[in-house]
């Protein structure tokens, strides 16, 4: 029986195989280990990538959500228990990075159609205590940001976008990262650009804002032994960016790769029982996964496995019903509900074929 994985780490990394192991004795030669050159290189190279001024590298996705919050308050843009306006059917990162900086996560209803953060939502839920609005792009479709943006103006909020998944979308022909006040890119080695461990960055045209978060990364100094602020150790080394460095040279080959994936699945699911993405007239998506939606969710699951096709389901348990978040498990939320309950993801990256997303295709077809 054909085998179909949900993702192969190593034969998307096999693919640059000559020239990461290159990388990685250079790295390893050159005796420089934490924040130097190849941190450096990269920052500019991702920076040139998402069409931004900076790009700070950090060590994770969450934590460049988390600088990107701390850094406004460290400056003097937010108060503690302001805030944020949030999706509530994103994944619980971009929620811990709001209550860890100790501020207050205001969940809204996605889209029914895109899943993405819904604008009228936004407008409805703020307060004299808004001070941010996060959108997330979320399975790598950017949000509506021209309408957020404005939004925003009219309340004088800041905009953010968590990035993690949406590595080379585009918004009205701008990258993911260059949308906002300030971007989150995770790196994590699932993503469409993959480090082979954790890793992190944070883009924006802001100076000032990229002044802080490179203080607060490293222990709140810039000169060693001398702390402007009380900072953290969230830095991100030389292999990982080395690593970076070699993928991003193919990332818009790869999202290309992906893109002419996903069409496959939009022409030929034809089961009238699954609902497909739907892709807004203003965005391409890098397709970090294709989503449906099924009744029998599950079911299909577990069908799509005996037949050799594995699957994933992000995310399983909606943020405010998690037991970390159960102060806010009696918030009325159905679409985000719905979303969660009847989610499934399909195997999509560089590495698989036309033949096996036909392959997949079929065998939804034939699901009844």
């Amino acid at each position: 029986m054909k085998q179909i994985p949900f993702l192969d780490y190593k034969a998307v990394n096999d693919t640059y195989a000559d020239e990461m192991t290159e990388a990685a004795r250079r790295v390893i030669n050159s005796g420089w280990y934490v924040l130097g050159p190849e941190v450096s290189n990269f920052e500019e190279e991702f920076a040139g990538f998402c069409g931004t001024d900076h790009c700070i590298g950090v060590s994770s996705g969450l934590e460049a959500l988390v600088l990107i919050l701390e850094s406004w308050k460290r400056l003097g843009k937010i108060s503690e228990d302001d805030e944020v306006i949030v999706p509530a059917n994103t994944y619980i990162a971009s929620i811990l990075a709001i209550s860890q900086v100790g501020l207050n996560p205001v969940l809204v209803e996605p889209d029914s159609k895109t899943y993405n953060i819904d604008p009228n939502a936004v407008k409805k839920a703020i307060t004299s205590k808004t001070k941010v609005i996060m959108a997330v792009h979320l399975y790598g479709q950017c949000a509506d940001m021209d309408s957020l943006n404005v939004i925003a103006k009219e309340h004088n909020l800041l905009t953010m976008e968590d990035s993690a998944q949406a590595h080379a979308a585009t918004y009205k022909w701008k990258r993911a990262g260059n949308l906002s006040d300030a971007s989150a890119f995770s790196f994590y080695p699932g993503k469409n650009l993959g480090a082979i461990g954790e890793a992190g960055a944070v883009t924006t045209n802001c100076s000032e804002l990229a002044d802080m978060i490179k203080l607060l990364r490293n222990y709140g100094s810039e000169i060693k032994y001398h702390n402007k602020e009380k900072g953290y150790n969230n830095r991100i080394d030389e292999l990982q960016c080395a690593m970076m460095s070699v993928k991003l040279k193919h990332l818009q080959e790869d999202t290309e790769k992906r893109q002419e994936l996903a069409q496959l699945y939009l022409e030929n699911i034809t089961n009238p029982d699954i609902t497909l993405p739907t892709v807004p007239d203003f965005g391409a998506p890098c397709w970090h996964l294709f989503v449906i939606l099924h009744p029998q969710r599950d079911k299909l699951a577990d069908y799509l496995n005996e037949q050799g096709v594995a699957t994933a389901i992000h995310y399983p348990i909606p943020p405010h019903k998690q037991n970390a978040y159960r102060e806010l498990s009696n918030l009325d939320l159905p679409i985000t509900e719905y979303i969660h309950t009847n989610c499934l993801s399909l195997p999509i990256s560089p590495v698989h074929t036309k033949e096996e997303i036909l392959y997949v295709s079929k065998k939804i077809n034939e699901y009844s």
